[in-house]
C-alpha cells in the first residue's frame, strides 16, 4: 500500500483572504509532487501547513507524524558568518555522528561543484552558487520531507535547468518525499512524478497530472510534456483571465 501525505476538506483563512476552503489532496511518499498555479493561490500556504507552521482552521492532515521536515526557499537563507562547509555542518550537529558529518559535507558539495569553495563565506558567492548550497544543505540534514518554495525563481534558464537535473540526480541516490511549489510549468513537468495545478484561491485542484517518463530520460520535448505543458498553461492562463479580466 502506497503511503500518502493527505489534506482532508482542509479550511485555512489568512487576514481576509481565505485561501483553503474544503481542500483534499494527496502525496506519495517517497515521490516527487509538484504544485503549480496563480500567483497567491495557496501554494505556500499548503507548504507551511505540512512544515507545521500553520495550522488548519478546519479539517485535518495525516501523514506527516514524526516526519524530519527539510526546507529550501526561494532565498538561500544562509548563515553569513558561517563558511560554506559550516553552513551544511550546522544543520547536522544535532542529528548526525561527528565522523559522518564530514564525510555528508563532501559528498553534497561535489554534487553541487562547490567543494573548492568549503572555507568561503556566502559573500564569495554568486547567487546560483549560494543556492546550490541551499540545496546542499537542505538535502544533507537527514529529512523524511523536503519542501521546495520556489527555489529556482531568480536563476536564468540555463542555471534552474541544471539545478532542476541536480534535484533529480539526489532524490535517485536517495528517495525521500519531495513537495515542489514553482511557478514555472516546465521545471514541474521535468521533476514532477505527479503535477498539480491549483486555481486561484479558495484553491481548488484544476489538473492532476501523473508523469511515468523516468527523471533521468525527461527533456521538454519528451512526451508527454510537451503536451502536458500546452494544457498547463491554457489553465493557468484562463484561470488568470477569470480572476483578473482585462480593463
Amino acid at each position: 500500500m502506497i503511503k500518502l501525505i493527505t489534506f482532508e476538506h482542509v479550511h485555512k483563512t489568512l487576514g481576509q483572504t481565505t485561501v483553503l476552503q474544503d481542500f483534499s489532496w494527496h502525496a506519495a511518499k517517497n515521490k516527487i509532487t509538484c504544485i503549480i498555479g496563480p500567483s497567491g493561490c495557496g501554494k505556500t500556504t499548503i507548504l507551511k501547513l505540512l512544515a507545521g507552521l500553520e495550522q488548519p482552521d478546519a479539517g485535518r492532515i495525516t501523514g506527516t507524524r514524526g516526519m524530519r521536515v527539510s526546507c529550501v526557499f526561494q532565498e538561500p537563507r544562509l548563515l553569513l558568518w558561517k563558511t560554506v562547509a559550516q553552513n551544511i555542518a550546522f544543520v547536522l550537529q544535532n542529528t548526525v555522528p561527528p565522523a559522518r558529518r564530514q564525510e555528508l559535507i563532501k559528498k553534497y558539495l561535489d554534487m553541487m561543484g562547490l567543494y573548492e569553495y568549503r572555507d568561503s563565506y556566502p559573500k564569495a558567492l554568486s547567487g546560483g552558487m549560494k543556492q546550490r548550497l541551499a540545496l546542499c544543505r537542505a538535502f544533507a540534514f537527514p529529512h523524511d520531507l523536503l519542501l521546495m518554495d520556489e527555489p529556482f525563481k531568480s536563476l536564468d534558464t540555463p542555471l534552474r535547468l541544471g539545478l532542476v537535473r541536480q534535484v533529480a540526480r539526489m532524490w535517485q541516490e536517495n528517495p525521500r518525499t519531495i513537495i515542489f511549489v514553482t511557478h514555472d510549468i516546465a521545471d514541474a513537468l521535468l521533476l514532477g512524478h505527479r503535477v498539480i495545478v491549483l486555481s486561484a484561491c479558495p484553491a481548488s485542484v484544476l489538473d492532476d497530472v501523473k508523469i511515468d517518463v523516468p527523471l533521468t530520460q525527461r527533456n521538454v520535448l519528451h512526451e508527454p510534456l510537451p503536451a502536458n505543458h500546452a494544457r498547463m498553461l491554457a489553465l493557468l492562463q484562463e484561470e488568470n483571465e477569470r480572476h483578473f479580466p482585462a480593463l
